[in-house]
């Protein structure tokens, strides 16, 4: 699938994600993951829709065996109204709110979003389809280590546009192997 946009711009967020990913605790049961949230919503009918880093995440960042795109959905639902016009200014009749923000959000994502988990908590691809973002760039597939993810399709079905991004592949999958044998 083509890009939309600026590739080397796609390139630089998913290795923002990777930064993310280098954070995580490695274990040999899960993998390291990081997401950024880039919202291109636009500020007032004039301007272009400008991208703006909504919220990063990365596995294991907050309490709970979590995952990287669940944490950064989690931290962007935590803005005020107040700090989401602060970063999104708009006119006053136009207020942006999380769930406007989310639609015209993309994801990065080292690792295509989970579509099962060990764990019996909610997959992160059902959470970026309740979220209705518009596209998710991917740095890899998820390797069949532990379940058989179908997380794109799953994304694609609803709507999402799927994008994978060539390049990383290599560094992406590391990161997400990080801490495991052999």
């Amino acid at each position: 699938m083509d890009i939309i946009g600026d590739e080397q711009q796609h390139i630089q967020y998913l290795r923002e994600a990777l930064l993310e990913a280098g954070k995580c605790t490695p274990t040999p049961t899960a993998f390291c993951v990081g997401c950024v949230l880039v919202a291109r919503y636009p500020s007032t009918a004039e301007q272009q829709q400008q991208p703006v880093v909504l919220a990063k995440g990365y596995s294991r960042e907050l309490p709970g065996n979590t995952h990287a795109e669940a944490n950064a959905l989690a931290k962007a639902r935590n803005f005020s109204p107040e700090q989401l016009s602060e970063m999104f200014p708009t006119g006053a009749d136009n207020k942006p709110n999380i769930d406007d923000l989310l639609a015209h959000t993309d994801v990065y994502t080292t690792l295509e979003p989970c579509s099962v988990r060990t764990s019996g908590l909610a997959p992160c691809a059902d959470a970026l389809v309740t979220a209705k973002v518009s596209r998710c760039f991917i740095g890899v597939g998820e390797p069949e280590d532990f379940v058989q993810c179908e997380g794109a399709r799953i994304l694609k079905a609803a709507g999402c546009q799927v994008i994978w991004l060539k390049g990383l592949e290599e560094e992406c999958l590391a990161a997400a192997r990080r801490g495991h044998e052999g």
